[in-house]
């Protein structure tokens, strides 16, 4: 396995090769897979964006953030509310669960960004028990309090509804992709850099002229935006929404995603997810030992394999300065 990583990484290659061949099956699953299958996949799609939200926060610059169900929640909760009371398109409201998300965010975020380590990760646990709470109290009757939102539309495109397993499981790795090569984009980009400046030393990516407050708050905003479509899809789908679905147990296994694969690793996110979201399905007979399990794979890679499954590379100082040169 190490090997054939580090094949990837060095042969560009090789590394198109296997992308195309990953894309080829990707298209080809649904075709042969079961609907139970195909569905799981939907799922695995879903937990991979989660992942790929929390891994710009917690991977990108080092912000513990326990309580990322709160903005998943968040996203799915406006998708509800504004297709049931004012009957928006679910797709058309991917982008304003983005951006209404990507709000609460920074609203929320703003006062506390300049905690570090514990004290940050603490509080968002506390943030995603305040959303969830608030939500099941129904706060002018708007959210339906335990029993949640009932009656979400399915996505439509033109005449299309978009129904069956197949349908969700395109749409949503349709977005993952997308999702995934911005986020590879953005890994080699002056905010990257600056994010992994952030990320390694802190006082000195400050003292070398990174606002580390705004570069902080745009990672709190951006996942937390990623994390408003993966709410959007998941209301979608569903077609309900509850406070139930959106517990620090969920929070956890988001978490875990992140630690498994890599942080800061894109297709590492993929891995976790994999393991997160298979897991339950091919072991049913052991899901009351589901917890315990994850426990203790969590532990074993991180004493065997301390950066992950599939840890990121991150640019050295030579890298950075060769690449600048060569666009000189």
């Amino acid at each position: 396995m190490r090997e054939i990583i580090a094949g990837l990484r060095n042969d560009p290659r090789a590394r198109r090769i296997a992308v195309g061949i990953a894309l080829a099956l990707m298209v080809a699953f649904p075709f042969f897979a079961s609907a139970y299958w195909v569905d799981v996949a939907f799922y695995l799609g879903l937990y991979t964006l989660l992942g790929l939200s929390l891994n710009v926060i917690l991977g990108e610059v080092g912000l513990f953030n326990l309580g990322h169900a709160a903005f998943w929640a968040f996203g799915a909760y406006t998708t509800a509310i504004l297709n049931t009371r004012f009957d928006i398109p679910t797709l058309a409201l991917i982008p304003i669960s983005a951006l209404a998300t990507a709000g609460f965010a920074w609203l929320v975020t703003s006062p506390i960004i300049h905690l570090r380590g514990d004290y940050l990760c603490i509080v968002t646990i506390a943030l995603g028990e305040i959303v969830r709470l608030a939500l099941n109290n129904d706060p002018g009757g708007i959210t339906g309090g335990p029993n949640g939102i009932f009656g979400i539309d399915r996505p439509r495109i033109g005449g299309l509804v978009i129904n069956t397993p197949t349908e969700f499981y395109f749409l949503v790795w349709i977005i993952v992709v997308i999702c995934a090569w911005a986020l590879l984009r953005l890994q080699n980009s002056r905010i990257g850099r600056a994010w992994n400046y952030i990320r390694e030393d802190e006082l000195a990516a400050e003292c070398m002229g990174v606002d580390v407050r705004a570069f902080k708050l745009l990672a709190f905003t951006l996942g937390a935006a990623l994390a408003g479509v993966a709410g959007n899809l998941y209301a979608a789908k569903m077609m309900v929404v509850s406070p139930e679905s959106f517990t620090f147990m969920e929070s956890c296994l988001v978490f875990m995603i992140v630690l498994l694969g890599g942080m800061g690793s894109v297709p590492g996110t993929l891995l976790g997810a994999l393991v997160v979201s298979l897991f339950p399905e091919l072991f049913r007979p052991l899901a009351r030992y589901r917890m315990l399990i994850f426990g203790i794979a969590l532990v074993a890679v991180m004493y065997f394999k301390p950066a992950g499954m599939w840890p990121r590379r991150r640019a050295t100082f030579r890298s950075v300065i060769g690449r600048e040169a060569g666009k000189a």
